[in-house]
């Protein structure tokens, strides 16, 4: 897509972007009648053009513009101008969890980040939304480091079917390396396929890597459907074995056997916080 700075998308000037997926470009903008800053993600996916799509874009936008928590990214509007629906955020200037990853972390810090994330995620179930695409880059830092959760829904607008299914018509949405394995193989997914996204950032917090990678996409997701969990304890010497516990429950392949919601998942990590 065409770097679209410089241009106004509706009342919203835009001045800097700030990433790109293969799904949107995210700017920072400029709200010429609040006088703010906002962040605004502008949709590219090729579907963005059909009135369906667009019918669905508008149904989801309203939907999460009304989800309101302390870690979840505020949505202020939307809006459709030139073929390019786009969505207007609140904008953190913190960065993302992406940019501290790479390095292992105590299980303490790790379940103080994560905890406030799982918490937004319950409230969100509770609502029966599911995230579907739980990630380090979608984990947004205030300046004073408090996690906030942004692109909620994302991936369901950006879903060729009305159902959950992920992968209707040849279109993956999802990130391989945070998939859970039901997701992978375009099985309808629910909250606890969140869980396990949530679950796979967890580990990487605290392992400082994947628990699976390989050379495709393809391959990574095969992994997560057939491999074992690789050990945390093998890569953290003396991790606890109540937070491995927690590891391997989050983590299950079988949605059966994970933490059957949120709320389970954040109780496990406030008892591992302060220990």
């Amino acid at each position: 897509m065409a770097n679209l700075v410089g241009q106004t998308l509706g009342r919203y000037q835009l001045v800097e972007r700030l990433g790109e997926g293969g799904m949107a470009s995210v700017y920072k903008g400029y709200d010429t009648r609040l006088d703010r800053y906002v962040a605004i993600k502008v949709i590219i996916q090729s579907q963005q053009d059909s009135t369906r799509f667009l019918r669905r874009f508008e149904r989801e936008a309203k939907a999460l513009a009304k989800l309101s928590h302390p870690n979840i990214v505020k949505v202020h509007d939307y809006g459709e101008e030139r073929g390019l629906p786009y969505l207007v955020m609140e904008y953190i200037p913190g960065g993302t969890l992406k940019d501290k990853m790479g390095r292992p972390v105590s299980y303490q810090e790790a379940a103080k980040i994560i905890q406030p994330v799982a918490q937004a995620l319950d409230y969100a179930h509770s609502l029966d939304i599911i995230h579907r695409d739980v990630k380090p880059a979608n984990i947004l830092l205030t300046a004073t480091g408090i996690p906030m959760l942004s692109d909620f829904g994302i991936a369901k607008m950006l879903s060729s079917g009305e159902t959950t299914e992920l992968t209707g018509m040849g279109v993956g949405i999802g990130t391989p390396e945070y998939m859970a394995p039901e997701q992978g193989q375009g099985i309808g997914v629910d909250k606890r396929a969140d869980i396990y996204s949530l679950g796979v950032v967890f580990y990487e917090l605290i392992t400082g890597r994947k628990p699976f990678r390989a050379d495709t996409p393809l391959a990574v997701i095969v992994k997560h459907i057939s491999e074992p969990l690789p050990r945390p304890s093998l890569l953290v010497p003396g991790l606890p074995d109540g937070v491995e516990r927690i590891l391997f429950t989050s983590l299950a392949k079988n949605p059966n056997q994970r933490y059957q919601s949120m709320a389970e998942f954040s109780t496990a990590l406030d008892n591992i916080m302060h220990v």
